[in-house]
């Protein structure tokens, strides 16, 4: 299940979101060669220097989610699947920060680097905080 492909410092990188996996492609043999382990369904990718940010979401509760290689591998590494955010030296496969997503979020679908933001924030659609952030003009699109 291949997913948010990237090309970044001449490699196509991508998430091997079935198996919890990012890796690289390599081009002239056309395999995965997974570089970093991160629990959950992965989807989302950004890169930034030597760094990935990778999305992870919990698996879904449907039958086209069970049977993955993740279940083996998380239930192998004694682990859970996650919601949340993961950064992966490429360099070396590890993730030298992360971010856990807890609540009603249990599924991302991409990630971004914001540069030049300093205080960025996620703005709730249940409550009415959404209508003080922003604000849409009234009328025709021209």
């Amino acid at each position: 299940m291949p997913h948010s492909p990237r090309w970044h410092n001449d490699r196509l990188w991508v998430l091997n979101s079935g198996a919890g996996e990012f890796g690289m492609v390599d081009l002239k043999s056309g395999e995965f060669r997974p570089i970093a382990f991160c629990p959950g369904y992965l989807r989302g990718l950004a890169m930034h220097g030597p760094y990935a940010v990778i999305g992870s979401s919990m698996q879904r509760k449907n039958r086209t989610f069970q049977g993955l290689p993740l279940d083996s591998a998380l239930k192998k590494k004694g682990a859970e699947a996650r919601c949340g955010v993961f950064v992966v030296d490429t360099r070396t496969g590890d993730a030298v920060h992360w971010l856990r997503l807890e609540g009603i979020v249990d599924e991302l679908y991409d990630v971004v680097f914001l540069p030049n933001v300093t205080r960025p924030m996620a703005i709730g659609t249940q409550s009415d905080e959404i209508r003080r952030m922003i604000s849409m003009e009234e009328g025709p699109l021209t």
